[in-house]
């Protein structure tokens, strides 16, 4: 018999094929795997070159996309799910792999957690117990609680990897959600890729039979699929490549890349993201090489200048600086810092102390203080905008604006009697109302310079630091016009802007130089020196603008730094100019060692260019465009990366120095308005005319600004494109500088060309079109749904995915057309906005959220009930049934509140932190929440909250009852609804009074007679 031979490829047999991205998307669980991937802070692959950009979007989501979009769906939606998700180790095998890579999981929590007939197969155990007797356990199956049998369990050690998985496949066939599985796991990118995906190749190999695909590898699956899809590799283009994720993964795939941006610190990154995370063993020896090298070099340097080491040989890691200022009231000259505690770990403190000769303070550093003395010293002398301190019993306090002389101009606009800093100028006049001061030193011991864990203690400068001070100052004093003129310290002036304003305002600096201070400057001209005499000049251009990230006047001291005991952080730890009182300065060994880090990646043999030019002039053609565009609340890299730009302008090595080293503030897109739109849509449209008629485009924004949502899909319509699918994923994380109503997610917008000729719409004809793709969209995807949940326990979208289904849907029929209500759509587009205008484009997204959301009725309540139910009513039951399930993230409450309408959804919001949001409670509702005045309280729901409020105070039912017969004109008509409100309260509720309120009071209706 002969074995069946495979169809080979035939290329662009797959030309005129939907991307699967169009119809299946794992939303849920990729949210979740970007969410881990952003939490992973420094572990994260692309933050190594530089954390101060913020804006990149997680790895796994854009894996997803490229997927996604070069996949073709095939007539078994579920056979195409499960092959999308083992391609990205979202599946059962995926996770079994992950988990073991990352050793989970200990023999004694497995043995708790499954049942096993055999399980010393897999495991030894040793008697640990003196009353344990020691008899013959191998008979003990699992489960088996191994502490109170006196036993530990350890893994065999001739057991194969295949024979772990056996147990862990089983472990996480315990668990009941995707979550709780893949929060055992390591990352997908964590785990060695050949290992991790072999068993998924014969898998898809299967599926696409029919196609003749025959891969073993993302680049060969890539390849191939391209060749019939476009008739070669396909290309992925992005025109505003910023921290460089989308280009770097999609050329980690296999994918040829083309990546532009008009900041060249974005190409810089992109450039790097490309050629050092990803380069080969042979070029990653040589990078590493240099950079050992180039320290080594700058080491030797600083070592000569004697800067860094005391007389005992104990050696600096970091220096903590204050300003000082004269109070006005005494004369004395006080230090300014808003907490005086340097490391509550060691008990270290700094404390002011008078000294009338000189009317001034010193400051002493104490080691173990105690918890009183700490206490006081987080109280400084910088204290809500005032400067406060205390002299002879007396507190005195100044405002800091006074201090600066703020004063209000003719034009509106602030001024101050700071001096304004000259080119020449890296350190306060003797005149100048702030000077700068040295008060603490964290130093290495000498007998642990070279120890895998130093020992460090911290001291107040002793003269013979504060000379040691001076002479930097005259080193710098003596070659700062040189270094300038050569381009090893910046001689850029600061242009003014929303972001760059702050330094020039508050210190009076006007020089990019002017935010950092002598020592700070001699480290980084040393390290530029260098680099760029080094054959790994680019990597240097890297690392020096990571030095400057971390080692500026804008710099905080940690008091806590990853549990240890203190330590600088970034300028960038929010995306602003931050000036300060009291800052941090790396020694070079607390700062050199810590930034010289290149990363593990190698990427395939693909083809990959970096441009500094404008989306609007890109020339190249790619097959898929990948891009996160700026958008109205979006950072102001065009003015803070200027930070960055005045270190690395002059003299650039190659490639660099084919690029503009300028931020082009006037030709970035920016803001909102008409000019915003006008530079997306030349943007969009210069990216369709360079892609084929089957090329695809995904867009994706942070989804804050709901306004710019209806300025993106203009732009996308004026452009020339269609959207075909909408996807949201949940990327929000939480930190201290993001308390509040801080929500990141992110819209995935996919779309393709128009196709050509005219199509006029009227809004008459479009509304009914629209209603009809929303339910369709909608109900393909709830099939799927039920199916999958069938099959595997879950279900693969939410109910604000399919929210988003509802939005793409509409927009997929509105975008088909070339006029709406006879107005070019691209005149349309653009034209100017009145406030509070509500066009064509507003109603008919409006109108598919309402028809999406008619269909996603919460599980208990009747189509009926549900069809009757207020905005804002709906609203409390759909959050409800979702927090049943265990959704509490504030943006699903965001998205429902627009969709039904709610005019504020905060009344009824019992927590409104990101990841912890939740509906008030029936008991937490106040009785000012439920008068006729308010949104819930003119509603039949807010009647019965009322009612369940009074049972619970021990009401009579029958007196309730009454009430609600008496206030109710409908009662009679409203009473099968008011039965089924309570019905779904006594489901979904969290709290057991309000439930068994719920059943009393539904019994009491729904048996009422009308006699009574």
């Amino acid at each position: 018999m002969h074995a069946q031979t495979r169809p080979t490829l035939s290329p662009l047999s797959l030309k005129d094929a939907p991307a699967l991205i169009e119809t299946v998307f794992p939303a849920q669980k990729v949210s979740f795997e970007a969410q881990r991937e952003r939490k992973a802070g420094p572990a994260q692959t692309l933050t190594g070159l530089g954390s101060y950009w913020k804006g990149r979007k997680p790895l796994i989501l854009v894996r997803a996309i490229v997927l996604g979009s070069l996949l073709p769906p095939t007539d078994d939606p579920e056979a195409d799910l499960a092959v999308f998700e083992a391609l990205l180790a979202f599946d059962e095998e995926g996770l079994a792999r992950r988990a073991l890579a990352a050793n989970a999981i200990s023999p004694s929590e497995i043995a708790a957690r499954i049942r096993l007939d055999d399980p010393w197969d897999y495991f030894k155990a040793t008697i640990k117990r003196s009353d344990v007797t020691g008899g013959d356990i191998r008979w003990m199956p699992f489960p088996l609680d191994v502490d109170a049998e006196g036993i530990s369990l350890r893994w065999k050690r001739d057991l194969s990897d295949d024979d772990r998985l056996v147990i862990y496949r089983k472990v996480l066939a315990t668990l009941e959600s995707y979550e709780a599985k893949a929060a055992l796991c390591k990352r997908p990118e964590e785990v060695d890729q050949d290992w991790l995906f072999a068993p998924v190749w014969p898998k898809v190999n299967r599926h696409y039979a029919h196609l003749g695909l025959d891969a073993h590898s993302f680049p060969e699956l890539i390849e191939q699929l391209g060749i019939l899809r476009y008739g070669r590799r396909p290309r992925v283009g992005d025109t505003f490549c910023g921290g460089g994720s989308i280009p770097f993964e999609a050329a980690r795939l296999g994918c040829d890349v083309y990546a532009s941006d008009l900041n060249p610190v974005a190409c810089m990154l992109t450039w790097g993201a490309l050629n050092i995370i990803g380069a080969s063993p042979e070029r990653r020896a040589e990078i590493e090489k240099a950079q050992r090298e180039v320290a080594q070099a700058v080491d030797a340097e600083i070592t000569r200048l004697g800067i860094e080491h005391d007389e005992h040989g104990n050696r600096a890691k970091a220096y903590l600086y204050c300003l000082e200022t004269r109070c006005p009231e005494t004369g004395w000259w006080v230090p300014l810092a808003p907490s005086w505690v340097i490391s509550p770990k060691q008990g270290v403190i700094a404390k002011l102390v008078p000294n009338p000769a000189l009317k001034r303070f010193d400051i002493q550093v104490i080691t173990g203080a105690s918890a009183k003395a700490i206490a006081a010293a987080e109280h400084g002398t910088v204290q809500d905008g005032d400067m406060v301190y205390e002299l002879d019993g007396k507190t005195y306090r100044t405002p800091i604006k006074t201090l600066r002389g703020d004063y209000r101009l003719p034009d509106g606009t602030a001024g101050n009697r700071l001096r304004r800093w000259e080119k020449g100028d890296f350190k306060p006049r003797p005149d100048d109302i702030f000077q700068e001061r040295l008060y603490c030193i964290q130093w290495i011991k000498k007998e642990t310079l070279d120890a895998a864990r130093q020992e460090t203690f911290f001291a107040a400068p002793t003269a013979a630091d504060q000379e040691r001070e001076r002479k930097v100052e005259a080193i710098v004093a003596e070659k700062l016009a040189r270094w300038q003129a050569k381009g090893l310290v910046p001689d850029m002036a600061i242009e003014p802007g929303d972001k760059t304003d702050e330094p020039i305002r508050t210190r009076g600096w006007t020089h990019w130089h002017h935010l950092f201070n002598a020592r700070q400057l001699l480290l980084q001209a040393l390290m530029l020196k260098h680099w760029r005499a080094s054959d790994a000049a680019p990597l240097g251009w890297l690392n020096v603008a990571k030095a400057a990230d971390f080692n500026s006047k804008l710099c905080r001291w940690l008091q806590y730094q990853g549990g240890g005991l203190g330590g600088p952080t970034s300028t960038y730890y929010n995306q602003a100019l931050n000036t300060l009182f009291n800052y941090a300065s790396r020694a070079w060994l607390g700062f050199g060692r810590a930034s010289f880090k290149t990363a593990q990646e190698v990427m395939p043999i693909t083809k990959f260019e970096v441009r500094t030019e404008s989306a609007s002039s890109t020339t190249t053609h790619c097959e898929l465009w990948i891009t996160d565009p700026p958008y109205a609340d979006a950072v102001n890299y065009h003015e803070i990366t200027e930070f960055f730009i005045a270190w690395l302008r002059k003299n650039p090595p190659k490639p660099f120095d084919e690029w503009v080293w300028d931020s082009r503030r006037a030709l970035a897109i920016k803001g909102s308005g008409e000019d915003f739109r006008r530079g997306m849509v030349a943007a969009y449209r210069a990216m369709a005319e360079h892609m084929p008629d089957n090329g695809l485009q995904c867009v994706m924004f942070t989804h804050q600004d709901t306004g710019v949502w209806g300025d993106l899909i203009g732009i996308f319509w004026a452009a020339g494109l269609q959207v075909v699918a909408a996807w949201y994923i949940a990327t929000e994380t939480t930190s201290e500088l993001k308390k509040g109503g801080y929500v990141q997610g992110t819209v995935i917008l996919m779309l393709k060309k128009r196709p050509p000729g005219e199509r006029p719409g009227f809004k008459q004809r479009l509304l009914p079109a629209v209603r009809q793709e929303v339910a369709r969209q909608i109900e393909t995807m709830m099939h799927l749904n039920e199916q999958v949940a069938a099959h595997h326990g879950e279900p693969v979208w939410s109910d604000a995915d399919l929210q988003m289904a509802g939005y793409a849907a509409a927009l997929k029929v509105l975008t088909a057309y070339t006029h709406i209500g006879g107005e070019d759509v691209t005149t349309f587009a653009l034209r100017p906005r009145a406030r509070g205008e509500v066009t064509v484009v507003d109603e008919i997204v409006q109108q598919a959220a309402e028809t999406a959301s008619s269909l996603l009725v919460p599980e208990g309540l009747a189509a009926d009930t549900w069809a009757k139910l207020t905005g804002i009513e709906r609203f409390y039951c759909r959050m409800l049934d979702m927090e049943s399930a265990g959704a509490q993230k504030l943006d699903n409450y965001q998205n429902f509140a627009k969709a039904f309408r709610v005019e504020d959804y905060s009344p009824v919001m019992g927590d409104m932190r990101p990841n912890h949001a939740r509906l008030k409670r029936v008991t937490e509702f106040a009785s000012r929440d439920l008068t006729e005045s308010t949104e819930i309280g003119a509603t039949r729901l807010g009647r019965l909250i009322i009612a369940l409020q009074q049972l619970l105070k021990d009401t009579e039912p029958q007196v309730i009852v009454d009430q609600l017969r008496h206030e109710m004109a409908d009662f009679l008509e409203a009473r099968p609804l008011l039965v089924n409100l309570l019905a779904f309260l006594e489901r979904k509720s969290s709290e057991a009074e309000v439930r068994n309120a719920a059943e009393v009071l539904g019994a009491r209706l729904k048996n009422l007679r009308f006699g009574e």
